[in-house]
């Protein structure tokens, strides 16, 4: 298992010590140190701004709902020229722990339909939610508005290239 970066930010809540009448109100605002180190661990070039708010509140007799806005400014290399590409990113986040997962027994299991729930652990680290959030909400392949289309062909000596029309039938 990889080990966490050193001076990972952390932020650990214990469902025990929570309210169970009452929501529980978090923000989190990373230091430039902080933006540093997951930036790192993200492999992005860098983290300008970054916000993760929300509430934790009951929901039912055992149950608990996370749910939260992530902001984000980040900085990505172009996938064509490698120049910087800065995204702002803001998205809703929602999670749901459940003291009883559904039922899941048999050979073929289905993912089921809703990806926010979890198995309530004793405690959770709200910066592993920001930086899963994160991770998913950072664009898999950044690109320059300005960044033109790289065309390329690749064929042995003496052999015409294929091109994309060649390798359409109609």
């Amino acid at each position: 298992m990889e080990q966490p970066l050193k001076n990972r930010p952390s932020k650990t809540l214990r469902f025990a010590d929570l309210g169970n009448r009452a929501k529980t109100p978090f923000s989190l605002a990373p230091s430039a140190d902080e933006r540093a180190v997951l930036a790192q661990e993200l492999d992005l070039s860098g983290i300008k701004k970054l916000t993760f708010e929300g509430e934790i509140s009951p929901d039912g007799a055992k149950d608990w709902r996370l749910t939260a806005k992530l902001g984000a400014t980040v900085v990505q290399p172009c996938v064509v020229r490698l120049d910087p590409v800065t995204t702002r990113i803001d998205e809703s986040i929602a999670r749901r722990f459940l003291a009883e997962m559904p039922d899941l027994d048999g050979s073929e299991i289905e993912m089921p339909e809703d990806d926010s729930i979890d198995e309530l652990p004793s405690e959770i680290d709200l910066y592993d939610i920001l930086t899963e959030a994160l991770s998913l909400a950072v664009p898999p392949f950044p690109r320059r508005e300005d960044a033109d289309t790289v065309e390329m062909s690749v064929a042995q000596p003496g052999v015409t290239p294929m091109s994309d029309a060649d390798a359409k039938p109609f």
